[in-house]
């Protein structure tokens, strides 16, 4: 779309979108400050979410009455939602910030092919193109830093988590608004993770915090999750999940320079890890040019 012709809503929604994945992109740095293990990390996560948009809609007296079938599936999709950041937090500790966040890249590759499925849309030959390119880009890290496989294992299996309820939600927010959503979904997260606690011994002294701890979980929780997940939501009302994966590759970049700034992890990456970052990045970043010229070839014949 020609950036002279956009609605102002979809030039609003690309900025808070873009606004969104920055602050996600710092949500990295705080996982590996954080001491406590990724289960425990997240459970800490969503709890602060939830509570901080109970006290939200609470002060603005908002009604959350969902009829039987919808709360299910948002209770439900929370356990997407926790697996994803489980998986995630997991993969930084068992890797590096940047290993993680160009992993999370995928979520690309994924989204192009699960939703045609769920949708039962047709497959774009584009999309599918860019997600070949973007496993060659993941094979190559691979290959070069294979003392991180479980880390990029990990990091993959969260960016296939990520795309199944970005495209549940790209569905929910037309029926719900994006604060009811993120309140049941996280609420729902907390749950299961709860529940998984509960029955492996979990809740012990390992989840005793350090001062600091409480600090950057109170960050996460509220800036990096329930500011941040409602807005990511929001803009689903307007967006592809498609187009909202695409752009959330930005977050690796935004990582990746966070990461260096707090910890020099660029220091650790071999050259095969950077050759297949830019392979992944670089598709992804060419993707709109090619949809463009698509569509201007298609207009003229």
């Amino acid at each position: 779309m020609d950036p002279k012709n956009a609605s102002p809503g979809l030039n609003k929604n690309l900025l808070i979108l873009h606004f969104t994945v920055f602050i996600w992109g710092f949500t990295g740095i705080l996982g590996a400050l954080i001491s406590v293990s990724a289960v425990s990390l997240v459970w800490y996560r969503v709890l602060i979410a939830s509570l901080s948009l109970f006290l939200y809609f609470k002060f603005n007296k908002t009604a959350l009455k969902l009829d039987m079938r919808s709360f299910f599936k948002l209770i439900f999709t929370g356990a997407l939602v926790g697996g994803h950041w489980i998986l995630f937090f997991a993969s930084i500790k068992l890797s590096t910030v940047p290993v993680t966040l160009v992993c999370l890249s995928s979520i690309t590759l994924f989204t192009a092919i699960f939703e045609p499925l769920i949708n039962k849309k047709k497959i774009s030959k584009l999309e599918i193109l860019a997600g070949i390119l973007i496993i060659l880009g993941i094979a190559t890290i691979f290959k070069f830093e294979s003392r991180y496989t479980k880390g990029i294992e990990a990091g993959l299996l969260s960016a296939v988590f990520a795309s199944l309820f970005s495209i549940i939600n790209s569905r929910q927010v037309k029926k719900f608004e994006a604060p009811v959503i993120a309140f049941y979904e996280l609420s729902g997260a907390f749950v299961w993770i709860s529940i998984y606690l509960l029955f492996t011994g979990g809740f012990n002294q390992s989840m005793a915090l350090r001062g600091a701890d409480i600090g950057y979980l109170f960050i996460l929780g509220t800036i990096c999750t329930s500011l941040a997940y409602v807005a990511g939501v929001s803009v689903m009302r307007e967006l592809s999940a498609f187009r909202v994966a695409l752009i959330t590759n930005l977050e690796p970049v935004y990582g990746i320079v966070m990461s260096f700034v707090f910890f020099k992890d660029m220091n650790k990456m071999t050259l095969g890890f950077w050759v297949g970052a830019v392979l992944l990045l670089s598709t992804i970043f060419l993707y709109p040019v090619a949809q463009k010229q698509l569509a201007r070839r298609k207009n003229q014949a």
